[in-house]
This record gives C-alpha cells, structure tokens and sequence, in this order.
C-alpha cells in the first residue's frame, strides 16, 4: 500500500486540543493526508484562552524539521504560530529551501484575543515569511496588525489583499469572517479573483477556524489540486465544521474537525 500525501505543520500546541498542531492533525487526518509536526512552542491553553506559553529553541525548531523533510518528506508545508523574530527567519529559510508548496497563516492573535507574536518578529514575517508563502491567509486582524490596512467592509478586502501580496506571496487568502452577514473571503495572485462565499452559521465555537482553514489548503495542495481547488475544497470542510462546532469548558469551544464522518458529508 502506498503511502498518503504528506503534510507539515510549523507550529504551536494547543493543549486543549482546539487549536494549532493539534488541529491541523485533526485536519490532516480527516481530510486523507499524513500529518507531520514541528512543535514551535507549547501553550497552557483551554477554551477560555492562552494562559500561558513558552517558546522552543531555534535548535529544536529545526532538527524537528530535518527529521522529517530529510527522510519522509512533504508535498506541503503550513506554518502558524511562530512566536520570535528568530523562530520566523528560522522557518522562512527552511521552507525556502524546500521544494514544496507552504500555507502560511500568519498567526498574530488567539480567538481569544491573546498575543501569539512577538512585536519584534512583524517586520520578518513580512520581509521573509510571507515571500516563500504559496497561499497567505490572514484574517482581518492580522491583515491590520501586517499592514495597517484596516478592513472595515467587503469593499475594503480588494485593498487588504494587494498590501499583503506586496510582501511577496504568490497567492493571499483575506479571511473576512469578521465582517457581518455571510462568512466572504477574497483569494487572490493580483490577477484573478475568486470570492468564496458561505453561510454564517450561530455557533460561538469557533476555536480553531484559522488554523484548520489552512492546514486544509495545504492537505488539498498536498494532492495535486490548484490553490483555488484547494482553497475552495478547505472553505467547505471548515465551514462544515463550524456549523458543527461543540461546547467544550467554560468559553469558545472548537470546531469539530471529524463532522463528516459523522454526517457523511
């Protein structure tokens, strides 16, 4: 039997299992690709935010990634909280120098509204991250905290996504999940557009939305497709698993990464 396509993610854990390595796993899993891991920093997190987290070494960060890519290998990278100015350079020189598709999500702020990136390591993810980025999917926040662009209506998400694409990446993805009524993101290359559109679902338990979004994109990038196949084939899964989102704790509960095994979908 052959193996699956093979996905890494760079990223934090979450250790309410709502959020970064643990959801892209999640991700990966349901969605027919092998999950791979660089743990970048490890948080004490549960669904009434991030109490508290701790960053692993430049070493670590990367013997973990040459375990993986020198002997298995991927067919793409997705990236998420990278916390330092070094951990960024860090990960940009490796992606750089890997012959493979990478998501980044420029990770920023927790749904909690938690600080998961140093003020220090803005200028880097913009000089070095987001230059070896095949797709970028910030969400309206991060797209402000990047680029001072605040995004205020749909209008608004044309702007968004030239500033970000000035940095560098081939393709962005502007999240516009904040704005009201239906859940419209904008992906882009500068040349052509594709507006994907979804129902806004009443469910507050949302923890983990950006993080599956783009370890779905990379799961489909993974296996051959486009990035607008990919990107729309991640909005459907995430949107899906929204709708089906559960409580967990006192807060935000996660989005449920399993939906269609359980509605077939």
């Amino acid at each position: 039997m052959s193996a699956p396509p093979r996905v890494l993610t760079v990223a934090g854990s979450d250790s309410g299992g709502g959020a970064g390595i643990q959801a892209d796993l999640k991700t990966m899993l349901a969605l027919g690709v092998h999950g791979m891991s660089v743990i970048t920093a490890v948080t004490a997190q549960n669904s009434l935010g991030v109490q508290g987290a701790w960053e692993l070494p430049v070493e670590a960060v990367r013997a973990q990634y040459r375990s993986v890519v020198d002997d298995i290998g991927v067919q793409a990278v997705k990236t998420g909280m990278l916390a330092s100015a070094e951990l960024v350079q860090t990960v940009a020189e490796l992606i750089g120098g890997t012959d493979a598709p990478a998501v980044v999500d420029p990770v920023g702020i927790s749904k909690h509204g938690d600080s998961l990136l140093a003020a220090s390591a803005l200028d880097s993810v913009r000089t070095q991250l987001l230059p070896v980025a095949t797709v970028a999917t910030p969400n309206l926040d991060e797209v402000t905290q990047l680029t001072g662009v605040r995004v205020e209506s749909e209008d608004d998400l044309r702007r968004a996504a030239a500033a970000v694409l000035s940095y560098g990446p081939k393709w962005v993805l502007i999240k516009g999940g904040h704005l009201p009524g239906d859940a419209v993101d904008l992906l882009t290359d500068g040349s052509e557009e594709h507006w994907l559109r979804a129902p806004r679902h009443d469910n507050r338990h949302t923890h983990g939305t950006g993080c599956t979004l783009a370890s779905a994109i990379a799961s489909g990038l993974a296996k051959g497709q486009t990035v607008p196949e990919a990107v729309a084939a991640a909005k459907e899964y995430v949107t899906g698993a929204i709708a089906a989102g559960f409580a967990l704790g006192g807060g935000i509960g996660p989005v449920d990464h399993g939906w269609r095994f359980r509605t077939g979908g």
